[in-house]
Order: structure tokens, then sequence, then C-alpha cells
């Protein structure tokens, strides 16, 4: 036996199963001196959906990205601490090895392939580590199940297709990747509200009815912590809060800085360091 064989064995005799995804002290950097987060903890078990909230730059996207490998194509690397999936160390591992183990990455800005239609764009869906999977109709169906408007849109190019039609698109082809973990980074970003409500709640539906685990980064902490299990508020590439998500939407610092429902006197600026630090430690 290996010693990641056997430190998979201990993490999943412990308290039973391991969890899908977690980080242990995770520290990263990039080029190897700029450091983007640090001490990080936290752990996605199978079938929950895990919010990580945060202002920009608090260091959200760069933890998708190195759970994912995609971080290692941009010269960042974990420093110190581990990540693990399913209780295996793949710490600094490659895309290619990641996706290998079920964990598709949704990246922020809807990316899909522009000049290729809607249905091209979801048979690029089917393609691992070089090689198309066997294709069949179920694989449409899947897609069609979830977002029946894009049946009526299969022939028209992506980059002509709307923005909620797009994340719609992205979201569809990455189902056909059938993932054990789904990453995704701001998927309400640009969208109007219905479509981002619409969006949410597919996503709770995904998760219940495919047992799809996810870590959903995003600015709209409202929409997230509805659909979300647990959740982990970061700043400045630190875990400052973590708890339930229905704990954290009653937690005041919570309401006051993401879901602006606190009926408290003073300014964010006054009182926003004090209240998360002083709580949390």
């Amino acid at each position: 036996m290996t010693a990641s064989e056997a430190e998979t064995t201990d993490r999943a005799t412990e308290t039973g199963p391991p969890p899908v995804v977690e980080l242990d002290n995770a520290e990263i950097v990039y080029d190897r001196h700029f450091l983007a987060v640090q001490g990080v903890s936290m752990e996605a078990n199978e079938g929950d959906i895990i919010a990580l909230l945060g202002p920009n730059g608090a260091g959200k996207s760069t933890i998708l990205k190195m759970i994912s490998g995609i971080g290692r194509s941009e010269r960042g690397e974990v420093s110190r601490g581990g990540i693990y999936f399913d209780g295996e160390d793949v710490t600094n591992f490659g895309t290619n090895e990641m996706v290998s183990r079920g964990v598709t990455h949704i990246l922020e800005g809807r990316r899909s392939f522009r000049d290729l239609t809607v249905e091209e764009n979801l048979r690029c869906g089917l393609y691992r580590q070089g090689r198309r999977l066997r294709f069949s109709e179920d694989d449409y169906e899947l897609a069609f199940s979830y977002f029946p408007q894009l049946q009526e849109i299969m022939n028209l190019k992506a980059g002509y297709a709307s923005g909620g039609e797009q994340q719609m698109l992205v979201i569809a082809r990455a189902l056909l990747h059938r993932p054990r973990l789904l990453l995704l980074d701001e998927p309400s970003l640009g969208l109007a509200p219905k479509l981002v409500r619409d969006i949410f709640e597919t996503l709770k539906e995904i998760n219940e009815k495919e047992n799809i685990t996810m870590v959903i980064a995003d600015q709209n902490a409202k929409r997230t912590l509805d659909i979300a299990d647990y959740g982990y508020v970061m700043e400045n590439g630190q875990i400052e809060l973590h708890d339930p998500a229905d704990s954290l939407k009653n937690r005041e610092e919570i309401k006051e800085f993401y879901l602006g429902t606190s009926r408290e006197e003073g300014r964010y600026t006054d009182i926003r360091h004090y209240k998360i630090r002083k709580r949390w430690t």
C-alpha cells in the first residue's frame, strides 16, 4: 500500500466516508511568491451544495481553480497543506487528472465556443483527454430535461445566444461530463434577476436528482445561500466565517454585508472588519 493509499484509508475510517473534496490548511501561491490564499480548510460531502462567498479578490476563484487543476496552468500551486478528492491527495494535480476523477469546472464569464453552434458546444462536453465519449440521444435528453430552451436554438451559433441561454449552455455541457463534483464560478454574473432565480433553482434540482456535489462561488449571497447546505465566507484569502447556510443567513454581519437586510446603524467601512473578525475569533 502506497503512502497516498494509506492516508486515503485513514481519512475514510476516522469518521466514515471522506468528503468528495477537502482543503486542509491550504496555502496557494502564484509564481512561487504571490500569496493568494492562506490556511484555508473546507470540505464538501457527497450531495452537498457549498456556498463560497466573499468580495472580489478574496480568493474564491483561486480555490476553485486549484481544485480543478486549472490553477496549475496559471502558475499557481499549493505550497502548504493539501487538497483531497475522495480522501486521495490530489494536491497540485493537473486538469486532465481531475477531469478523469469527475471534476467539472464552469468558469466565470460563460465560456462557450462562440463560433460553434449550440449543438456543437454540447457535443464538446463529451470530450475527455482528447477523446470523444460515445454519444447517445440520452445525452441530449439530459440537457433538455433541465434546459428545454436549448432545444429551440440548437443550430444557433453560441455567440448569438442571449446571456441566459449561454449560461444554460455551459451548465448543460458540463452535465454531459456526468460530473461527481461541479465547480461554478459566478453563475449569476450579468444576468437579470429572474434568470438568476431560474438558474439557481435549476442547479438545486440538478443537485437533488443527479446527486452532483457542487461548490458555488458567487457574489449573489442570497440566491447562493438559499440553495446551499453549508457556506464559507472569505476575506483577504482566508475563511472568516463558516456555518450551515441557514445559520449564515441569520448572522447580523452577513445580513449587513451581503443580504442588505440588517437594521443596525453604522457604515459598512466603519464596522466591517470588527464584526467579522471579532465574532469569529
